[in-house]
């Protein structure tokens, strides 16, 4: 067994290139299961097939504790001076266009 980055353990299972071209669907189907594969070619291990995780980045982080959320959402307010400019600009592109 062998331990993934997020701290799930997963079993490996090896096969080797010709194998993986002959069992394809089932090499997939344990990685769904949670396995990792290990592909070897002439018993060296050339690539790693696993599961892609799920979770967003953001996420990842604030589970592993790197970051925590904030301890209330807040609304980024909008400032009247940005509001004045696309009003201009809109205005401007509809003079533009007659």
């Amino acid at each position: 067994m062998t331990r993934a980055p997020t701290g799930v353990t997963v079993d490996s299972v090896e096969l080797t290139v010709t194998q993986l071209r002959k069992d394809l669907t089932k090499a997939l189907d344990a990685v769904k299961d949670g396995d990792e594969v290990v592909i070897t070619e002439r018993g060296t291990p050339i690539a790693r097939l696993g599961g892609v995780e799920s979770a967003s980045l953001l996420a990842q982080v604030e589970a592993d504790g790197v970051l925590t959320p904030p301890a209330q959402s807040r609304a980024v307010p909008r400032l009247p001076e940005a509001e004045a400019a696309k009003d201009a600009l809109s205005s401007l592109l509809g003079r533009l266009r007659r």
